[in-house]
């Protein structure tokens, strides 16, 4: 069973493997055979020196324009009205839009920003809009826009819009940087990929500083709520805070130290640099939440699963608990990758593709799997019990994560795959409650009315004296006339623990029954012709009279349990026989 289990999981790790490689980048795959048609429609419109071809080409080039504090570049980003014209103008309205965008102004981050051609069109903005970032100048928020223009070639390109230069030509600026106050001037004189030395490292001082506040406040917080509410220090409520603890302190810390850089007026270039570290660190930041939340969920159910008697459920939940891990991983590197700017549309794309395959290549496989969880969560049956399966019944030996095992009455092994398992109807014998009694007697034509009732009477004093056998719904009837004999049907149900100990108050009641046949006079028939010759006796005249008077009797008496018994007589009757009978071997 062992190599099966080790086979099921070497399965799963090769599709997981598959659905990888097809979730790949179109570039990083093998060539296909409309390369060619995909690269006549990139050469259709020539790459732009500038990188002006799309809105993050745009913001990006402007960026690192700033940061090689080549404002003439940089001018070239930006569509100037027509009432300016010199060249030191540009270059002022250049600089004017950096220091706003460092006084607490912001741009999306990269991966925000759409790296289509023709920019993002689900937005609320005209086609050939895209908004970028804000300004706050004199507490007024001034929105920043890119608008496609042509080229000379005529081909599109995106430029900081016109309205949102014009927007900014008439601000004042305010005084330096907040930071740049702080710092030494001579760290200042050094720069380091267009940012001064000193705001590095007051970057640098900044993540330790909100990592540290976001400890110290995510600390106090569990520490109050230690004192308020008594019930976290059980489980799971525990088990959940030690989980949260740590990727709470980091996402809180991520937006404390976002806060800081913007209040401090930390230079936008070095802000954007840090933009996709920190979105990465709130990726990272839910995936250790996800990671420790799958461990904890997958401790408590073991333990549960264990608590109740169930070692097959413990498999589904470690199973499930690498699934989960696998896909956790999956997702961090596809969204990681998102933010560092690299296209994954095309990746999700695949992975649908993938996906499709993935379900259709591993049809059983996902069948048998969610049977399995079918059997865990409904638990129909459990290792031990005796049910029939379709037309397989037998005690289950083994819940397996593929398949189920049943030992049959022929002590052979029969393995039912989970997925048909779970879709099948299941008898479970084992959870009854009680065990049903059902025979038909059927008796010699011979036998009188009078005799009929004395075995009906007597017959039910017999069920109603045994103390394994419930009261309700008890009963015994003259229910008709059969071919060869008169039927009476009896139906109860019998109070055992299992099986065989069934089999004993059956067998018990069954000899007390015909020892009452023996006293009536009468006898069983049988499916058979009779011949009568003349040395025959034929029924005993003597017994024939004493059942006949005692039903004679009873009618005197006014006490003839028939149609019914009384109450009265039920309960005098109320566990008057013996069990185990006299000169059992068990008897006490």
């Amino acid at each position: 069973m062992k190599k099966k289990i080790d086979l099921f999981y070497l399965k799963f790790i090769f599709l997981i493997g598959f659905l990888l490689i097809s979730s790949l980048p179109v570039k990083a795959q093998f060539p296909l055979g409309n390369t060619q048609n995909n690269e006549a429609a990139s050469q259709e419109i020539p790459e732009d020196i500038l990188g002006r071809r799309t809105p993050r080409g745009t913001v990006n080039g402007f960026i690192n324009a700033m940061a090689g504090q080549n404002y003439n570049r940089a001018a070239r980003y930006l569509n100037f009205p027509e009432t300016i014209n010199s060249e030191e103008e540009k270059e002022r309205l250049v600089l004017v839009l950096q220091r706003l965008f460092d006084q607490k102004g912001s741009i999306l981050p990269y991966y925000l920003i759409s790296d289509d051609p023709k920019g993002k069109t689900d937005d609320d903005f005209e086609p050939n809009l895209e908004k970028v970032g804000s300004i706050n100048p004199d507490d007024e928020l001034i929105e920043i826009f890119l608008k496609q223009h042509k080229d000379e070639t005529g081909n599109p390109i995106w430029l900081f819009s016109a309205e949102t230069v014009g927007a900014i030509s008439s601000v004042s600026l305010q005084n330096s940087a907040l930071v740049d106050q702080i710092i030494p001037g001579v760290l200042n004189k050094y720069l380091w990929g267009g940012v001064p030395a000193g705001q590095w490292i007051v970057a640098l001082l900044l993540i330790g500083l909100s990592y540290l506040i976001s400890f110290l406040v995510i600390s106090a917080l569990i520490f109050l709520l230690k004192k308020l509410w008594k019930r976290i220090r059980e489980e799971p409520i525990s088990g959940i805070i030690t989980a949260v603890k740590l990727p709470l302190k980091l996402y809180v810390a991520v937006w404390i130290f976002v806060a800081l850089t913007r209040n401090l007026e930390l230079s936008i270039i070095l802000r954007q640099k840090f933009s996709a570290i920190t979105i990465i660190v709130g990726i990272v930041a839910i995936l250790i939440l996800l990671w420790r939340l799958s461990d904890f969920i997958g401790k408590f159910s073991q333990e549960k699963m264990l608590l109740r008697g169930n070692p097959a459920g413990v498999s589904i939940v470690l199973f499930l608990q690498r699934a989960a891990k696998i896909a956790i991983v999956i997702f961090g590197i596809i969204f990681s990758l998102g933010a560092i700017g690299i296209d994954v549309t095309t990746g999700l794309a695949a992975l649908g593709i993938g996906g499709i395959a993935l379900a259709l290549g591993a049809q059983k496989t996902i069948e048998n799997f969610v049977g399995s969880i079918t059997l865990i969560a409904d638990r129909p049956i459990r290792v031990g019990d005796f049910c029939r399966v379709g037309e397989v019944t037998g005690n289950i030996e083994k819940i397996g994560i593929r398949s189920t095992r049943i030992r049959t009455l022929d002590r052979t092994v029969v393995t039912i795959p989970n997925g048909a398992f779970s879709s099948d109807t299941i008898e479970n014998y084992a959870h009854r409650d009680r065990f049903r009694f059902v025979s038909v007697l059927n008796f010699r034509y011979e036998t009188s009315p009078d005799q009929l009732r004395y075995l009906l009477t007597e017959l039910r004093k017999v069920l109603y004296a045994h103390p394994k056998v419930y009261e309700e719904p008890a009963r015994i009837r003259f229910i008709g006339f059969g071919a060869h004999s008169l039927d009476v049907e009896i139906f109860a149900y019998l109070d055992a623990l299992d099986f065989s100990g069934f089999m004993e108050i059956r067998e018990d009641l069954m000899l007390r029954m015909m020892d009452v046949v023996e006293r009536s006079g009468t006898d069983f028939a049988f499916p058979s012709q009779t011949i009568y010759f003349g040395k025959d006796q034929g029924l005993s005249k003597e017994k024939t009279a004493e059942a006949e008077a005692a039903v004679e009797n009873l009618k005197k008496e006014r006490e003839m349990p028939l149609p019914q018994f009384t109450r009265e007589q039920i309960d005098a009757l109320r566990n008057k026989s013996s069990y185990p009978p006299e000169g059992s071997s068990t008897s006490i």
